[in-house]
């Protein structure tokens, strides 16, 4: 355990560059493992879900190394030439890593063994694994489709078409990784447009893809299987996920102003800046640039008066990892701000809505809190604090909390901040070299969430 305390900053100033994008990342690492010839990727974030995902693509037979000058070079086995992995696969607290991966043992003959922390062996695998079952794959897992699993892969993979029941990144990425190994078409018809990290660095490294959006709302994406993946240079861009703790800090201090450089600008990832806009933010998007498919801006933002919206539930797919830090933000803006469609959030690394929900209202923010819905009422000041957060392992509810502790009357303490490194390494020094105020805190006697610090 490693216990944090954040105090009412005084105001922010500097410029910072995003931690490389960690979907982007695992990505690179997965599909540079599987082309033919040497892949370079600057900017990886070396977090330890994505240094994770690097030993389980050695372990599948890629060579990896990281150069001096940090950029990583990965040399591809190709297309069907994953090894049998000799050991267990642990990646820790990544359920991007642990889904994707499934999805591409699923292709291959070969036998793997997946685990993860605590946090990631309550999270349900069974939505990744009912389609690749389909594609021929099995699987031997706890109950309800949690790790410890092992995944055996199929001899002569099926390409299916399959329409996702709700819609998720992670499990059409698993599905098309697990198409790349079988002939003819793999098509994913999801309800509603998700991150499309998969199909554009598909494309970057050679691959037939096609995307169709339908009447309905809905889309269809086509993959022509049994490629041959060729290196690739990828540049990662900052990831807006872990971008989005400064800027709404920077939002919520008076008299901050901070840049953010490099931050990726997928319009199917940044749905909390575009809230963020709609609340009043003073944000501006400038240097707007394409690499390696993906594109980026730089961001500057002030401090200033921000007021509650409604965000439309459509909106989840392309935010639904920035709900906690907007739940920040929506508790110091002036009226209801009012969350809809968070269903996933109840699966993520923790029950993320009903931590914010919990910790929010140990701060004394008035909340109302469904199944899959959060209203935060902001009185349009900074709220009390007070209070000491259970972090449940989860690193976007430690920087959520420490970002609020910025601001409120009271300090904020997080009993845990060890998982922050899991995707946001240097978050601490980071915001305590833009003004924050953030500490280790001597360790406290157990007590409840969300009681007294």
């Amino acid at each position: 355990m490693h216990p944090l305390v954040s105090r009412r900053a005084e105001a922010l100033r500097g410029a910072v560059t995003a931690p490389g994008d960690k979907s982007i990342s695992h990505r690179a690492l997965m599909f540079g493992g599987l082309a033919i010839g040497e892949t370079a990727i600057h900017g990886l974030l070396e977090g330890e879900d994505v240094l994770n995902t690097a030993k389980a693509m050695q372990a599948y037979g890629a060579s990896l190394r990281r150069g001096e000058d940090g950029v990583w070079h990965v040399r591809g086995v190709g297309v069907g030439g994953l090894a049998e992995p000799e050991d267990m696969l642990d990646l820790g607290n990544s359920g991007t890593g642990a889904r994707l991966l499934m999805g591409l043992a699923a292709g291959h003959p070969i036998t793997s063994f997946f685990t993860g922390d605590a946090s990631l062996r309550r999270r349900p695998m069974a939505r990744v694994m009912k389609p690749l079952a389909e594609m021929g794959a099995r699987f031997v897992s706890r109950e309800g489709g949690r790790l410890p699993l092992a995944v055996t892969g199929a001899s002569n993979p099926l390409p299916i078409e399959y329409t996702l029941p709700v819609a998720s990144a992670q499990v059409k990425s698993a599905i098309l990784l697990a198409g790349l190994t079988a002939p003819g078409e793999t098509i994913v018809i999801e309800p509603e447009p998700t991150r499309d990290h998969s199909e554009r660095m598909l494309r970057h490294f050679g691959a037939t893809l096609r995307v169709a959006d339908r009447e309905d709302g809905s889309r269809a994406v086509t993959l022509t299987g049994q490629p041959e993946l060729v290196a690739a240079t990828v540049r990662v861009p900052g990831d807006p996920s872990s971008a989005a703790f400064p800027a709404v800090a920077a939002l919520l201090v008076p008299g901050s102003e901070v840049r953010i450089a490099n931050v990726g600008a997928n319009p199917l990832r940044f749905g909390l800046f575009e809230t963020l806009l709609e609340m009043g933010a003073d944000i501006a998007l400038e240097n707007r640039r394409e690499e390696a498919g993906e594109p980026v801006v730089d961001l500057l933002i002030r401090a200033g008066a921000l007021k509650g919206v409604v965000v439309p539930p459509r909106r989840a797919p392309s935010m639904i990892d920035e709900y906690p830090i907007l739940a920040m933000a929506a508790a110091c803006a002036d009226g209801p701000t009012v969350m809809e469609g968070l269903a996933e959030l109840r699966v993520k690394e923790s029950d993320r809505l009903g931590a914010v929900a919990r910790g929010l209202a140990a701060c004394g923010v008035e909340i109302e809190e469904g199944p899959d819905r959060l209203v935060v009422h902001g009185k349009g000041r900074p709220p009390a604090g007070g209070a000491m957060i259970a972090a449940n392992l989860d690193h976007r509810i430690a920087m959520a909390f420490a970002v609020l502790g910025m601001v409120s009357e009271q300090p904020v303490s997080i009993d845990d901040g060890e998982p922050i490194a899991t995707s946001f390494p240097g978050f601490v020094p980071m915001m305590n070299g833009l003004g924050a105020d953030i500490a280790d805190q001597p360790p406290q006697p157990p007590q409840a969430s969300g009681a007294p610090a």
